[in-house]
């Protein structure tokens, strides 16, 4: 005795249950897309304040250094005679005066190096500065990124939080220094180069020091300058 053809057949799925996977399969879709979105959104059109960088003791100490380097103009401590004089005054210190001397640039440093936790750390003096914007160093290349707030007028993005990121070359070559832009971009989106007016990748220093003004007096006051990685060194000419 043979089986019946339909004693052998599977029986076919119930069109609610499948019904209910699709369902499912939506929403599944929708959160993910949702979730997605959320941190696209959060992470790069509406990012949150960086974070100040703070230094340690050991890295203060080498920064007040070099800005102390930086400092030609130092105050002379006051004389016993005038100490006395301030303690007795109720106890008030007298400030700190200047005394008169010559000019000169013997042994004066003409080499200045910032980390790049030292710079990230001089914009933290400003703390609303530090929030907004950070810098990086790697080989050859500064980069910035820049939090701008929005007009709460603003139509759509008003009141809300643009994303600004720059790249800028720096380095010395042919006995000048090299300064090209990079690239901007906002909110992760390149700008094209003629929105830039076409001077990404151009050095602007051999494309517009010829011509006199900024660019020709900022190239012959600087004998060196170096971008590494967390590191700028800027050497000024005499």
């Amino acid at each position: 005795m043979q089986n019946s053809p339909e004693l052998n057949r599977s029986p076919e799925p119930s069109p609610n249950r499948s019904l209910l996977k699709t369902a499912l399969l939506v929403i599944a879709i929708a959160a993910i897309t949702s979730i997605l979105t959320v941190w696209l959104t959060t992470r790069y059109l509406f990012p949150r304040e960086f974070k100040p960088v703070t230094l340690d003791a050991r890295e203060k100490k080498a920064l007040n250094a070099k800005i102390d380097q930086l400092d030609q103009i130092r105050p002379v401590r006051p004389s016993s005679r005038e100490t006395a004089a301030g303690k007795s005054d109720k106890g008030r210190q007298p400030a700190d005066t200047l005394s008169p001397e010559p000019y000169s640039e013997k042994g004066a440093r003409r080499d200045v190096t910032f980390t790049e936790r030292e710079l990230n750390a001089l914009l933290a003096t400003n703390t609303d500065l530090a929030r907004k914007l950070a810098i990086d160093l790697s080989e050859n290349l500064a980069s910035a990124k820049l939090l701008v707030p929005l007009d709460p007028d603003m139509p759509l993005f008003g009141g809300k939080t643009l994303k600004v990121a720059a790249g800028l070359e720096l380095r010395f070559a042919e006995g000048r220094p090299v300064v090209a832009l990079r690239g901007i971009s906002l909110w992760g989106v390149p700008i094209p180069n003629a929105w830039l007016g076409g001077i990404k990748n151009i050095d602007l220093v051999k494309e517009f020091g010829g011509q006199g003004g900024f660019w020709q007096a900022f190239a012959a006051g600087v004998e060196d300058i170096r971008v590494e990685e967390e590191q700028l060194t800027v050497r000024l000419r005499e």
